[in-house]
């Protein structure tokens, strides 16, 4: 599968597209570039990988990138009434495997670093280093979790009205102007994210338990990049998490909960340095 998309200054990408089968639904990724070292770049809820298509474009001379769909999101299919975290990573491993790569550096996005938490926890061999870019391994609170049911009932009645409400106040309230093209760009990925998928989702991170002890254990080092003006991570929340893997490190910028977009350079570039230094060390 393949399309031509759209960017900046006439230019356009050729964007490939490979599927794989996992518990008999279909998956979709792609994978480009080349190298001994590799980065699984995971987006976030009501994402897709049209999201990574820059990062991409980065990265492809001189590291093998593979991005994928997560499940039920863009042209992935849902696979059960819930997608939970472990499901999410399974799929991952499966893939992983199929290609025949046996270590990577990850990088999850929102949602996608909550996979992230649940793959290190289930294959720590596997991983050279991983980022968790806006992203926090506290489980919901009570409250939280019953603002994720508020919001599955909001999809299931008027899925338009949640994306219109959500997708905005994902960016520092400075960059929503800044950023309109983007912000449409991501209202019309999740439009054309399944109903079924995003509840899916949703119900999924409610049942996701705490990954701190996670973060403890981890012995490859990770990253952090987070936003000043992030609603959804609290800084301080997470500073406290940062402190308990044997090596970290933390990017903090003047953003919202889009780091990737709202600072793309300086992420591309820290991301990428991260992804040689955890293959070198």
């Amino acid at each position: 599968m393949q399309t031509i998309i759209e960017i900046s200054q006439n230019k356009s990408v050729n964007m490939r597209y490979k599927t794989f089968r996992f518990k008999d639904k279909t998956i979709n990724y792609r994978d480009e570039g080349r190298g001994s070292k590799c980065l699984v770049l995971l987006h976030g809820y009501m994402n897709s990988i049209e999201v990574w298509k820059f990062f991409i474009m980065e990265y492809m001379n001189s590291l093998r990138i593979i991005a994928i769909d997560l499940i039920g999101h863009g042209d992935s299919e849902t696979i059960e009434e819930i997608s939970t975290m472990e499901l999410q990573a399974d799929m991952i491993k499966n893939l992983l495997d199929e290609l025949q790569i046996e270590s990577c550096v990850m990088c999850g996005h929102s949602m996608g670093g909550m996979v992230t938490l649940a793959f290190n926890d289930k294959y720590p061999q596997m991983l050279k280093g991983y980022c968790l870019m806006n992203s926090q391994a506290i489980a919901d609170s009570e409250k939280g979790k019953q603002n994720r049911l508020r919001a599955c009932e909001i999809l299931n009645n008027d899925k338009l009205k949640f994306i219109v409400d959500f997708i905005p106040n994902l960016f520092a309230d400075s960059n929503k102007e800044k950023y309109t093209n983007e912000i449409e760009e991501l209202k019309l990925i999740a439009s054309n994210t399944s109903k079924e998928g995003v509840i899916a989702a949703q119900k999924g991170m409610i049942l996701r338990k705490d990954m701190c002890s996670v973060l403890t254990k981890s012995t490859c080092p990770v990253l952090f990049i987070t936003g000043k003006y992030d609603i959804r991570v609290e800084l301080e929340t997470l500073l406290a998490q940062s402190c308990l893997p044997m090596h970290s490190e933390v990017m903090i910028l003047p953003c919202g909960h889009m780091a990737f977009i709202e600072e793309e350079l300086k992420v591309k570039l820290r991301l990428k340095d991260f992804v040689n230094y955890c293959y070198n060390i």
